[in-house]
């Protein structure tokens, strides 16, 4: 494995890479790190794929942005750029989760020549929904997190609107993502800026991606936050497209490292020279 340090915009990404083979690179979604993608599995290395995964502006041990509203995704495509670029590739697979996957989607629009293939896990960005709508409660974290730390962040998330059998994961999950990043601050910034970015305008924008493309939904059961229907306008709109979850009542597709990644290699495949 090769650690990587990329200067992009002010910031330095800390990132790594591992593997030889189709290139591959996950990004992960808002108050995550770079682990939070196939949850630390190393199968896309082990079946022949260079894999480089980065923490985004802020977060885990990449440095906060020179300003505190520089987490739109215009910072965030340009950050993906400076990694692709720095890294020597023309073109990757792209596998992003939330932010993530709206970062990619966003590259896939604005530059088609430099994504060999999507994969769109738990997307939840609307472009029809109110601009307005969602903010108080993103800014209720962020100030949860800067005023308290992860214990404030939980408490302003509150009970997770999920079954039983989900919580203690829910809670467990968001105590361990939080507490990963080297400095609180900038991600209670990005908790502010992000919710306030649009990656794209409109959904009829979707239709001009024309390269192979999966999109991992959730059922809502699980994770009410990416709505399995969110992700299905997204496949629905991408041609070609194809959907992809876990059968109703089981962990989330998302959350299954293993199963995530060998998603992630059999899209990879298809775009193999």
């Amino acid at each position: 494995m090769t650690e990587l340090s990329v200067e992009s915009g002010g910031v330095t990404l800390a990132g790594e890479e591992a593997g030889e083979g189709i290139p591959v690179v996950l990004l992960h979604g808002l108050t995550a790190t770079r682990r939070y993608v196939v949850m630390g599995s190393t199968a896309l290395e082990r079946d022949g794929h260079r894999v480089i995964t980065y923490d985004a502006r802020g977060h885990g041990a990449s440095t906060p942005a020179p300003d505190a509203d520089a987490y739109d995704y215009d910072d965030l495509v340009s950050d993906l750029q400076a990694v692709l670029d720095d890294r020597g590739l023309d073109r990757a697979v792209l596998a992003g989760a939330s932010m993530g996957a709206h970062t990619a989607v966003r590259l896939a629009l604005d530059a088609p020549e430099r994504v060999a293939a999507l994969v769109i896990a738990t997307p939840a960005f609307d472009p029809d929904a109110p601009a307005e709508e969602g903010l108080e409660r993103w800014d209720a974290l962020s100030e949860g997190l800067r005023s308290g730390g992860v214990d404030g962040f939980v408490e302003a998330y509150g009970e997770p609107p999920v079954g039983e059998q989900w919580r203690g994961t829910i809670e467990k999950v968001l105590r361990q993502r939080l507490s990963a990043h080297e400095h609180p601050d900038a991600v209670a910034d990005a908790l502010r800026a992000v919710p306030r970015s649009r990656p794209f305008q409109s959904w009829d924008e979707l239709a001009s991606i024309e390269i192979p493309a999966v999109v991992v939904a959730s059922r809502d059961d699980a994770d009410p936050g990416h709505p399995y229907a969110i992700g299905e306008a997204y496949a629905e709109r991408i041609a070609g497209a194809e959907l992809r979850s876990e059968e109703p009542g089981s962990s989330p597709l998302a959350w299954q490292g293993s199963q995530l990644s060998k998603v992630i290699a059999e899209l990879a495949a298809r775009v193999a020279p």
